[in-house]
């Protein structure tokens, strides 16, 4: 059984310079991104690090049939917080790149950079990898350049995971709300996540 990561990291501008080798679910927050109805009676929130294994595999596994079950048919609001687990800086460097690319092409970097996870790990290069994610996103390589160089950028970055953590009492990732309750942290399974959504539309 995998065990989510323990430690939550804040990121130095300085580690953002990248190169081969190296809980309640409502009101919504300030900052939060979000897919499908948000009058839905189920609200999933999940905190999750783009540097984290286990959630990669829970994106890449376990997620896209959720999404299509539940998420585009209306039935749950799934907002994404971020937090960063150590690489902190690669997590970092993920969600500044999401949030350049904009709202309508945030979850497409993200997931491209959990769907590269792997190829991080073999190989070291997360920069290459965070690149291909940023121009999946529609940014071209000096966008992501200068995306990985906004003081500002990663400065709310660091406000919004340090909220989160708090906000949800979170210790690790990927760690799963549904309507207000904490359900599970760690990876979920598509029957665990069938039995919470179940569980929090009687709520």
């Amino acid at each position: 059984m995998r065990q989510p990561n323990r430690r939550i990291a804040v990121a130095a501008l300085g580690a953002l310079a990248l190169s081969a080798g190296s809980a309640p679910a409502a009101p919504p927050l300030t900052g939060d991104m979000s897919l499908g109805d948000p009058r839905a009676k189920v609200k999933m929130v999940e905190y999750a690090s783009l540097s984290c294994t286990h959630c990669a595999v829970f994106n890449n596994e376990v997620f896209p049939a959720f999404k299509k079950k539940y998420i585009d048919t209306g039935k749950v609001h799934y907002t994404l917080r971020e937090i960063l687990t150590p690489p902190a800086q690669v997590a970092a460097a993920g969600y500044m790149t999401a949030r350049c690319a904009g709202k309508d092409r945030y979850f497409t970097v993200v997931d491209a950079v959990f769907r590269g996870h792997d190829e991080m790990v073999r190989t070291g290069d997360a920069r290459a990898v965070l690149l291909a994610a940023a121009k999946a996103g529609g940014l071209s390589e000096a966008q992501f350049e200068a995306c990985l160089s906004d003081k500002a950028g990663l400065d709310a970055l660091n406000a919004r995971v340090a909220r989160n953590a708090q906000d949800g009492d979170i210790s690790g990732t990927p760690t799963f709300v549904f309507n207000g309750e904490k359900v599970k942290e760690g990876e979920m399974t598509a029957a665990e996540l069938d039995a919470a959504v179940a569980a929090a539309s009687k709520r």
